[in-house]
């Protein structure tokens, strides 16, 4: 059976044992079976820089970034918080995409998740992406939040996201997620 519906994971952290990467890819754990996510990786993007911005002569990554953009139907974008706002290396990505001649994130609906040690559970910075989405063009969900705080202490010793609560909101969210994709697709 074909997947109906593609999704893109972008994870704002590039940490080799990042929380937010893990809780990403077990995203695709709890979606339906009619979907597909696939993992857009930012690490190899270089920084967003208007004399590599050569329409026919882009970098390598940065073509590869953009093409599995292009065929979402939305995004779930992960992250934590730096410094109280959005890392750098994500607002990298999306200032690369946005760049694009395709606006492979224009009108598509996004999910917006973040974990941290701390206590916020990436509030503040998520405030900033829901803003950040929407000047381009992207459609956030708004609820229900999900906001893991205290992530380090949510992952049983083989590394599995065993937080029941988050699991429960992560659903919620992707569920909607979905309804404005298919509202979208009519």
């Amino acid at each position: 059976m074909q997947k109906e519906i593609k999704i893109v994971g972008i994870c704002g952290s590039l940490r080799k044992d990042s929380y937010n990467m893990k809780i990403l890819k077990s995203v695709g754990n709890l979606l339906p079976d009619n979907l597909e996510i696939n993992i857009a990786e930012i690490a190899e993007l270089p920084m967003y820089n208007e004399d590599l911005d050569i329409p026919d002569n882009l970098p390598q990554a940065v073509v590869e970034f953009v093409n599995i953009l292009k065929n979402a139907d939305g995004f779930v974008i992960i992250s934590p918080e730096y410094n109280y706002a959005v890392p750098s290396v994500l607002k990298n990505a999306l200032d690369w995409a946005s760049r694009s001649k395709d606006l492979p994130l224009s009108g598509k609906p996004v999910s917006i998740m973040g974990a941290t040690p701390g206590m916020s559970g990436t509030a503040r910075m998520q405030v900033q992406l829901q803003s950040l989405c929407v000047m381009l063009n992207m459609q956030p969900i708004a609820k229900p939040d999900v906001l893991i705080n205290a992530v380090h202490t949510k992952f049983d010793a083989n590394g599995n996201f065993i937080d029941e609560q988050g699991k429960q909101h992560i659903i919620k969210n992707l569920e909607n997620l979905v309804r404005l994709i298919l509202t979208n697709k009519k």
